[in-house]
């Protein structure tokens, strides 16, 4: 009987997950630091929760199937309790807040950055595992509270370099609640005021002759499907276009446009107040409409936020799959969710918050070549005798402790097999240290990026060289000096 072969799995990664490398890492890395940076010096102080919640915890999926995995990561635990990776930063926050409510500093301000998982189709550019960076204050119903996160979305945005390409929209869920009351749209017309809200939603993709169907009978789209309308009238529907589409030719027209279409609506001019007083705290402050804006366009998330709703849009063009110049657009969002306390306690509690999306923010500054710092180099001292590795690791440490990335050669090649793999890590450095050198105290150094420089034809490479020598002696107290010297020389 022939021998079975063992059954190996296939080295290969779940849909929807990725892997990524240093460079990546260390690109982000900076980019997150400046983040913070900024939130900190806004007062934020950090806060970490677990990746897994109780599914009835997050609130937006609920256990209502014998497995609940709509939307979310879920699995059961030994004691039959449902628990789900979280989808996003803020459900965790609220659960947070309403357990430890009575030993907390209110308002509680804290960011938070972490990874969060949709159970959805992955797609080009969509993954199931992303970053957010959130920023949320909660125990304030003041309007100075959302002012504050929008000044500091401007301010994180212009400190990693992206100043002059951003703008930064506000608009209020209840300045809506008002246009539609104002239409004859009752607020517990739960269903046609949902119509209408996906409707809004669409502005971006279908415009407004599109968005004007779907609030009137319907429509047709390309494929021949029809989406059933809101089935509002025309003069219904012109109001709530004016609304969201408007034709104002600077903030206070526009203010005053908004004014007159939510009409004698209660909500409408809570709205509209607390948009005054945003608007007027964002300009004493220095923040004018070149960096925060009040844009009733703004309508995403409308029907999860209570009050102020933000978004921040870069403004430079891209070339998109179909070879199309377009702006970028979306990096971070938020608003002012009043309710989700409430969940767990029955009492609402005000909040308002903040979510970068991190891999998107860096896909932007990747695009537009903005490095916030290089990696340190990395220097490889070589062995050039296995019995003696210990002076190797000797220099490494003493190199380590002058500042330097630094790592001893462990593994087994000879010198030619050392320098390839110092080359293949990317290492602009490699110092060898023989017996010779060693008896006349001293060690060679060896400029690897100008050894690839010079493999190239001499054309290319006459400017960039400049003189210098790809490998030299230097004495062994001298190491750590001379290495400044080179690294400064290449750069």
């Amino acid at each position: 009987m022939a021998e079975q072969k063992p059954k190996r799995p296939k080295a290969r990664l779940p849909r929807g997950f990725r892997d990524r490398g240093a460079g990546e890492i260390a690109a982000e890395r900076a980019m997150l630091d400046a983040i913070r940076a900024v939130y900190e010096s806004h007062g934020f102080e950090p806060l970490e929760t677990p990746a897994f919640e109780y599914t009835d915890a997050l609130g937006k999926f609920l256990p209502d199937v014998e497995r609940p995995n709509e939307g979310v990561f879920s699995l059961q635990d030994d004691d039959a309790q449902w628990l789900s990776l979280r989808y996003d930063l803020t459900a965790p926050l609220a659960r947070h807040v309403a357990e430890n409510f009575q030993h907390l500093a209110k308002p509680f301000r804290r960011y938070q950055l972490g990874s969060v998982w949709r159970n959805e189709k992955p797609g080009p550019g969509r993954f199931r595992e992303f970053t957010q960076f959130d920023a949320d204050t909660v125990g304030s119903a003041s309007p100075s509270a959302d002012a504050e996160l929008l000044m500091m979305l401007a301010d994180t945005l212009e400190a990693i370099g992206l100043k002059d390409n951003y703008i930064v929209k506000l608009n209020n869920r209840k300045l809506l609640d008002g246009v539609l009351e104002a239409s004859g749209i009752a607020l517990d017309d739960g269903a046609r005021r949902g119509i209408v809200l996906r409707a809004i939603d669409k502005l971006d993709r279908l415009g407004v002759e599109g968005v004007a169907a779907l609030l009137g009978p319907g429509r047709k789209d390309e494929s021949g499907d029809f989406t059933l309308g809101a089935g509002l009238t025309a003069e219904q529907a012109h109001r709530i276009l004016a609304f969201i589409a408007p034709d104002a030719g600077d903030e206070d027209a526009h203010l005053r446009q908004i004014g007159t279409l939510v009409g004698a609506s209660a909500s409408g001019a809570e709205g509209l107040s607390e948009l005054e007083q945003i608007v007027k705290l964002l300009q004493g402050a220095g923040y004018g409409p070149d960096r925060v804006q009040f844009d009733t366009g703004v309508v995403r998330g409308l029907d999860y936020y209570t009050g102020a709703v933000f978004e921040a849009q870069l403004t430079f063009p891209v070339t998109n799959e179909k070879g199309e110049s377009v702006v970028f657009g979306s990096v971070a969002g938020g608003g002012r969710y009043d309710d989700l306390v409430a969940r767990f306690t029955g009492q609402k509690v005000p909040a308002t918050g903040i979510s970068i999306g991190v891999s998107r923010l860096m896909s932007a500054l990747t695009k537009r070549g903005l490095e916030l710092s290089e990696r340190t180099p990395l220097i490889v001292v070589t062995v050039m005798d296995k019995q003696d590795a210990a002076a190797s690791f000797q220099i490494a440490a003493e190199l380590r402790a002058a500042g330097f990335r630094v790592e001893a050669y462990a593994g087994t090649g000879k010198m030619g097999d050392q320098l390839k793999y110092a080359d293949k890590r990317g290492a602009a450095v490699a110092i060898i240290e023989g017996g010779d050198e060693r008896a006349r105290g001293e060690v060679t150094i060896k400029d690897l990026a100008l050894g690839a420089e010079l493999a190239k034809s001499v054309e290319s490479r006459a400017a960039w060289t400049g003189g210098r020598a790809a490998q030299i002696a230097v004495k062994r107290a001298d190491l750590a000096a001379e290495i400044r010297k080179l690294l400064k020389r290449a750069n």
